[in-house]
């Protein structure tokens, strides 16, 4: 599920299933399981990383965090980080 404006996205959200080792947060450190990542674009035009448990009300810093937009913007880094949570191994945002 990706929900965004096609025209001004600001926000992508997709459910993804954490690999082994799953994500790194600041908060709780690492979680695992069936999760939602959200990719939300700040006003200062870097993108900020966020993490929960499918179906939760919490949300979580992906550890990193935010971080700059890379040339393909907002869907190329929220797809970037989506293979990486699928990936696991305690996955944090790209440095």
């Amino acid at each position: 599920m990706t929900t965004h404006d096609p025209a001004h996205p600001r926000q992508l959200v997709d459910h993804v299933t954490a690999g082994p080792g799953g994500a790194m947060t600041d908060e709780v450190g690492v979680i695992t399981g069936d999760l939602t990542l959200a990719t939300r674009l700040r006003p200062d035009g870097r993108a900020h990383l966020a993490v929960q448990y499918t179906g939760a009300e919490e949300w979580y810093t992906l550890t990193g965090s935010p971080v700059p937009l890379p040339p393909g913007g907002l869907a190329a880094l929220h797809t970037q980080i989506l293979d990486r949570v699928r990936r696991g191994g305690a996955a944090e945002a790209p440095h």
